[in-house]
């Protein structure tokens, strides 16, 4: 099996048509965002994930902090020009390495931000660096023109954004090309296209990454009740899992199984087809070999326009899930 590339936006990046988000691969601040990780195993299947074509990894200094990108930097020893790295900086994290929770977008905190990426990857360069959030307190054309001296030095292939609107991709991209922009995106999550975000990234030529491409695990079908997940997991705080929408959105989950099932697919499978349809890169996550092969195997299946509008209508566009972060997050977003 060897994975279909596609091009990620008009600037020459080229990935696999599935990438792999590593976030769950490491604890975060001495807590775990889905349950415990094993170190081992999250390295064995970053190697398999190689194996089968999948060589786009997704991670962030905020992981950890810091220990998601020394884990990839572990995994990739030896063979860092087979892999393409993404990385993000803006949260904040001060010199004893710990989170402000302030979101930093100027120059020097990008120029302070790449070279700790650099050393905890082990590498020279990242492939495609991400703001992480907008700092809504610093014009997007500083934050942007320090990423673009990054560039220039050869310390980062290209640029991308996360959770921006139109206006702000926009400035950005005037200031220096963006090749991609990464927002949640799954069949229970579609704000940027009711936004109009991703019309502007079709005509400006930028790629769009969806991360928690699965709702954040509800649509692979194995969360059946808020005990499903693990005692100390961040998913507990999300509207979407709690009780007023939770019962809901587990019927929707039922009648995607179920046309799943017609195609002798897994849910999972269906909701990263579904994605891939529309010419956009899901990054699930993942840190078993067991649904990182299931996860790839997804970009093999082909939906009918019948399917398409099958599965749509069991979700149509406008329907609420229940927020994907809690209110402080929410307000991070741009």
């Amino acid at each position: 099996m060897e994975i279909e590339k596609i091009a990620l936006g008009n600037q020459g990046l080229i990935v696999p048509k599935v990438g792999l988000g590593c976030m769950g691969m490491t604890g975060f601040e001495d807590a775990h965002m889905y349950g415990p990780a094993d170190e081992e195993e999250a390295i064995a299947t970053i190697h398999r994930s190689l194996e089968l074509g999948g060589n786009f990894l997704d991670t962030a200094d905020l992981y950890g902090p810091f220990k998601n990108e020394q884990l990839i930097a572990k995994a990739i020893h030896g063979k860092r020009n087979e892999y393409i790295i993404a990385s993000k900086f803006g949260w904040e994290i001060d010199d004893n390495d710990k989170l402000t929770w302030a979101i930093n977008g100027k120059k020097e905190y990008v120029k302070k931000s790449i070279e700790r990426s650099l050393k905890n990857l082990n590498t020279d360069y990242i492939d495609l660096y991400y703001m992480h959030r907008l700092d809504k307190g610093t014009p997007i054309e500083e934050t942007v023109a320090a990423m673009a001296d990054l560039v220039k030095e050869g310390k980062i292939g290209y640029i991308g954004l996360s959770e921006v609107s139109s206006e702000t991709v926009k400035r950005a991209n005037a200031v220096h090309p963006v090749t991609a922009v990464q927002s949640e995106y799954s069949l229970f999550e579609r704000t940027v296209e009711e936004r109009g975000v991703l019309e502007t990234l079709t005509e400006l030529g930028i790629g769009f990454v969806a991360y928690s491409p699965l709702g954040r695990g509800f649509l692979s079908g194995q969360i059946r009740s808020i005990d499903d997940l693990p005692e100390h997991d961040f998913r507990r705080e999300i509207p979407r899992f709690q009780e007023n929408h939770f019962y809901k959105n587990i019927e929707l989950v039922k009648a995607i199984e179920a046309l799943a099932a017609e195609k002798n697919v897994t849910s999972s499978q269906l909701a990263l087809a579904w994605i891939m349809s529309k010419g956009i890169l899901p990054i699930p996550g993942t840190k078993r070999r067991k649904y990182l092969e299931q996860n790839l195997l997804s970009a093999e299946i082909q939906l009918s326009t019948a399917d398409l509008e099958k599965l749509e209508s069991i979700v149509p566009l406008g329907t609420d899930t229940g927020k994907p972060y809690d209110e402080f997050s929410m307000g991070l977003i741009d």
